[in-house]
């Protein structure tokens, strides 16, 4: 069994129990189960920072294709970088070696008072880099689509090369329901959306007929309740109990 497979059996069973299973027959499926956890899951990313992380990452350019698709989980491409300053190839012919990497190191020099004067030389370094790349060709002018996730250079690479994303994606399920700020928030919005469904379907008969006069079932109590719960945990989100910063977050 898979970690992830693990993670949503655990979020199972922990909404089965509160719902009183092992004492009574809860009346739910595991396609109920299953899709009140990824309506969870899909509330949590819609309404909180801390199911996005920034990344990295590597594409391979081909000679004459500006197109390229991302994989599902990148959400916005903010910059590109090409290795070499001056050179259209990315071989280095003809300009100097630029890594955003290599930079880190070079931040914490620049930034020891005691070594190059601080802040105001750091400040002024960083903007010599930025304006060298822009006017020999580091960075790539690109548009990108968030819903088919392509990517497009607004110029066709001249040869063959591999350049660097900064970019922001989504963080993998098994993440976010193994994450200690955010797996509670999601058990507890998954049995919420649960016991609605509880309630919706008891509601659909009031009473069951019997010998002693039937039973009443609590279907419109169920339903009251859960909507409450749900309400809660959305302004918690808003008040980032589940990480991050809630509503406060914004790409592009």
């Amino acid at each position: 069994m898979s970690t992830l497979t693990t993670a949503k059996q655990n979020v199972y069973d922990y909404v089965n129990a509160s719902l009183g299973g092992g004492m009574i027959d809860v009346e739910l499926d595991p396609i109920h189960y299953e899709t009140a956890l990824n309506k969870a899951l899909g509330k949590f990313r819609q309404r909180s920072d801390n199911s996005v992380e920034e990344s990295y990452l590597f594409l391979t350019c081909v000679e004459d294709q500006n197109e390229y698709t991302l994989p599902n989980e990148v959400i916005e491409v903010r910059k590109l970088f090409r290795r070499s300053i001056g050179s259209r190839t990315g071989g280095g012919d003809g300009g100097s070696l630029f890594e955003p990497f290599n930079m880190a190191y070079t931040n914490t020099y620049l930034l020891s008072g005691s070594k190059m004067g601080g802040l105001a030389t750091y400040d002024l370094f960083s903007q010599h880099q930025e304006l060298v790349g822009r006017m020999f060709g580091s960075f790539i002018e690109f548009k990108w689509n968030t819903t088919t996730k392509k990517l497009t250079l607004l110029q066709r690479p001249a040869a063959s090369e591999e350049i660097l994303l900064y970019a922001y994606n989504y963080r993998p399920d098994e993440q976010l329901l193994s994450d200690y700020l955010a797996s509670q928030w999601l058990k507890d919005y998954t049995l919420a959306v649960c016991k609605y469904m509880l309630g919706e379907a008891r509601s659909k008969f009031a009473t069951i007929a019997g010998p002693a006069g039937g039973s009443t079932l609590n279907g419109d109590a169920l339903k009251a309740e859960a909507q409450a719960e749900i309400e809660k945990l959305e302004n918690d989100v808003a008040m980032a109990v589940g990480g991050g910063v809630g509503y406060g977050f914004t790409i592009g």
